[in-house]
This record gives structure tokens, C-alpha cells and sequence, in this order.
């Protein structure tokens, strides 16, 4: 009999190292290459700061969403349900391009219109609108995703708490959201590389990422495939790297959780 999937031995990992060390070596010894990627390198911490501030915005804009879908209160309810399923329906792309154009301009017409401090569109950067975008985008997404795992803890557990004189609070912080999170962290650690990769959006509104410093030297040197090239390894190497870490971080965490033995 084969050997389990999850032991096999990572051939993939191999291929995806060949490949890696061949674009790399063209990086280290073409001067094309090499220059090609000095500019892109300037993007990436675009990159990981819209990743990294998008998704934590995310998390916590989730967990809200999450908590109220639970609520005891019907009207919480419908309204996490209206927002995530009225965001989960929209592409990205097109919130991204319906927040920068349409609901900031939007806000800011609102906020003039009550006599406050006048405020202009060109007070909020096109990057601060990515990220806002992208922070409502996958809270919708996340959202989800803390509700399962909410749901997920046994009931006998809160009524026992209760039954201590915890409170609300309390039995959340201490019994509930633990347990959840444990559950949760897989997909959680799924959909921040795929943030990585979604950060790439931001492109459209000109944002010097990766990807648009890409899609501006491949204009300018007319060197599509190496310019490329050198933007897939990047993003590649980012993920992969990403996708390594936190399976050794679930591997880590069931250690942890499993029964001991006698």
C-alpha cells in the first residue's frame, strides 16, 4: 500500500526549488535580471504592509461579524448576514474600484455636507482606500470562518462556566474564543497567503506593489517574460514560504492538543 498523502515525500517542494534557483541564478548573474528585479524589490514592502494591516483590520471586523451573527438579537443577525453575503457576492477587484471611487468620495460629500471641517478626496491616498477595501472584502470571508469555529465549541462547556458566575465576557475570553481559535487557525493561515497573493489588486489603483512596478518596467523595457518571471518567483517565494511556516505551526498546535499516552 502507498504511503499516506500528507507523508509523501515533497517532490513539489523540489520542482518548485529547481525552478526557483533557475530564475535566481539569471537574477544573480544577468544584468538584465538583476535590475529588473532591484526595481521590483522595492515593492514588497508595499506588499506586506497592505497584507499585514488589511488582514489584521480583517480579523478583527471578522470577529465582530462573527459575534453579532450569534447574537441573541435578531436585528445583529440579519445585519452580519445582509454584510457578509452582499460582500461575498461582489469580486474584489470591483470593491476595490467601488471604495476608491464611489463610497470615499461618498463619505467625504457626507461629512462636508454636515458643516464639519471640510474634507477633500485627495485627503485619503489611494492605498489607505486599497486597504480599507481589502479589510471589507475578507472580514466577510473571515467572518465565516469565526463562526464556525464559535459554534464549534461544546455547549456543556459555556453552561458550565455560567454555572461558575462567569460572565459574558468572561466565559468568551476564557473559554470560548481558546478552543475556536484552535480550530479556526488552518483556514485562518489559508486565507492570509491568499491575502498575499490578493494584495496584488491593489495594482489596479496604482499602488506601487509588486505587481504594478511589474506591469511598469515590463512597459518600459518591453521584457515581458523576464519581468514576470522575476514577479511570479517573488510571489511564489513569499507564499510558499508562508504555507511552510504555518504548517509547521498546525503540526506544532496538534502535538500540543493530542491526549498524552501511557
Amino acid at each position: 500500500m502507498s504511503s499516506a498523502p500528507d507523508r509523501d515525500f515533497p517532490w513539489w517542494l523540489v520542482a518548485l526549488g529547481v525552478a526557483a534557483l533557475g530564475v535566481g541564478g539569471a537574477v544573480a548573474a544577468d544584468p538584465l535580471h538583476a535590475k529588473i528585479f532591484a526595481t521590483l524589490s522595492k515593492g514588497i514592502g508595499v506588499t506586506i504592509f497592505v497584507t499585514l494591516v488589511a488582514f489584521l483590520g480583517a480579523l478583527v471586523l471578522g470577529l465582530l461579524l462573527a459575534v453579532a451573527s450569534l447574537s441573541r438579537h435578531l436585528i445583529w443577525r440579519q445585519l452580519a448576514r445582509f454584510y457578509t453575503e452582499v460582500i461575498r457576492g461582489v469580486p474584489i477587484i470591483v470593491l476595490l474600484l467601488y471604495v476608491a471611487f464611489a463610497l470615499v468620495p461618498a463619505l467625504v460629500a457626507g461629512w462636508n455636507a454636515l458643516g464639519l471641517p471640510e474634507l477633500s478626496v485627495r485627503d485619503f491616498p489611494l492605498l489607505a482606500r486599497a486597504v480599507l477595501a481589502l479589510i471589507l472584502a475578507y472580514a466577510a470571508f473571515l467572518a465565516e470562518v469565526f463562526r464556525a469555529g464559535l459554534i464549534s465549541v461544546e455547549r456543556g462547556q459555556i453552561e458550565a462556566a455560567k454555572a461558575l458566575g462567569l460572565g459574558g465576557w468572561l466565559r468568551f475570553r476564557l473559554i470560548v474564543f481558546p478552543q475556536a481559535f484552535r480550530t479556526v487557525l488552518p483556514p485562518l493561515g489559508n486565507d492570509f497567503v491568499a491575502m498575499v497573493k490578493d494584495s496584488s489588486l491593489v495594482s489596479v489603483l496604482g499602488v506601487a506593489d509588486i505587481t504594478q512596478l511589474g506591469k511598469v518596467t515590463a512597459a518600459g523595457n518591453f521584457r515581458y517574460f523576464e519581468t514576470y518571471n522575476v514577479v511570479a518567483l517573488i510571489y511564489l517565494a513569499m507564499t510558499i514560504t508562508l504555507s511552510l511556516l504555518l504548517r509547521k505551526l498546525e503540526a506544532h498546535l496538534r502535538k500540543r492538543g493530542a491526549p498524552e499516552r501511557d
